[in-house]
């Protein structure tokens, strides 16, 4: 660790160079860049000098202890010791936390999608159950969700809804929902009372901004038609709602939630830049290694992740093996004690990878 610690101390030490070098003062854009990476390490280099200043200290009080005579002194000094270990030791963990690389997106704003998976009419109640849960979770964390998109059932079930999530580190916190859920309890169309098993995939992507990620408009294929509302009925007599297709990929967005054509195409186009950079990412992260699509950090959707037990009130993490008995408590937006324990367990596999 300290070998690394110090290339990066001398990388930031050259960049302090650089900066108040006049060509690259003159450069915007070289000096944009220069400034964010000396920025980015600003922090795990003081961290670093605040752990090397201490270790002085240290060695220091440590050499007057074994040289002093003094017994007053000496109890004294071994007072010190004991607190400036202490201190580079909680030093020693942040600065293993700094080395952990930061996922970029871990801040942005996040489209969250569930879609009914097997168990018809049941899968949909439960992928609204779903909906609710992230709904409440949302307000206690004081974020704000804007429905993007949905195809509700006859008994107020979704067959799929899309939703935006906008707050503080959305993405970071929301990601490890990505996968399938599977819910098993009687069901309110099952008249003998017998246990289904359901399930509703969730795929949460990061707001994508124009800059990202490149669109070529002849790519793109969009259509106008009427929005529909529960039962089908017509809820605007103007083509409002937008499908686009992205050609080359074949993935098709649309969006029927505002009144206005543009607003719409506006959203749409959203939800099809965050599902274009999600494609990219897992097929670059399915060329470099399968190890790091593990189910922790990126919340691979092929795997069931979770399972929400009703007549034994639980719910059990299938990643990280966490199971919990308040199953209600859940449901009615506490997600922070499970979402807290897979960024612990995604934060300790990437300290032994590093």
């Amino acid at each position: 660790m300290i070998d690394k610690l110090e290339k990066l101390k001398k990388r930031y030490d050259e960049l302090t160079q650089l900066l108040s070098q006049p060509d690259v003062i003159s450069d915007f854009e070289k000096y944009k860049t220069l400034s964010k990476e000396h920025h980015e390490l600003s922090e795990i280099v003081e961290l670093y000098n605040k752990y090397l200043e201490t270790e002085k200290i240290l060695n220091e009080t440590k050499l007057l202890y074994r040289t002093t005579s003094d017994p007053e002194l000496k109890a004294l000094a071994q007072e010190e010791i004991n607190s400036l270990q202490e201190k580079l030791k909680n030093l020693e963990e942040q600065l293993k936390d700094a080395l952990i690389p930061k996922d970029p997106n871990d801040t942005k704003n996040a489209i969250v999608e569930i879609r009914a998976g097997t168990g018809g009419e049941e899968a949909a109640l439960f992928a609204a159950d779903l909906f609710r849960m992230y709904s409440r979770y949302a307000e206690k964390k004081g974020w704000k969700i804007e429905v993007m998109d949905f195809n509700e059932t006859g008994l107020g079930g979704f067959k799929e809804i899309i939703f935006y999530v906008t707050g503080n580190n959305v993405y970071g916190t929301l990601k490890y929902e990505s996968g399938v859920h599977r819910v098993q309890r009687v069901p309110i169309t099952e008249s003998s009372g017998r246990i289904h098993t359901s399930a509703a995939s969730v795929v949460v992507l990061p707001e994508i901004e124009d800059v990202e990620i490149e669109i070529n408009p002849d790519d793109l294929k969009i259509e106008f038609y009427r929005a529909g509302g529960h039962g089908g009925q017509n809820v605007n007599k103007v083509e409002t709602a937008v499908r686009i297709t992205h050609i080359p990929t074949g993935i098709v967005v649309q969006c029927q939630d505002e009144r206005s054509q543009f607003k719409n195409r506006e959203k749409a186009m959203k939800i099809l830049r965050s599902r274009l950079y999600d494609k990219m990412i897992m097929e670059k992260e399915a060329e470099i290694t399968a190890h790091r699509r593990s189910l922790v950090k990126t919340g691979d959707r092929s795997e069931k992740i979770r399972t929400y037990n009703f007549p034994q009130n639980r719910v059990t993490d299938h990643r990280i093996n966490l199971t919990l008995y308040n199953l209600q408590e859940i449901l009615d937006g506490e997600l922070d004690p499970i979402i807290e324990a897979l960024k612990l367990a995604d934060k300790k596999e990437k300290l032994e990878q590093n």
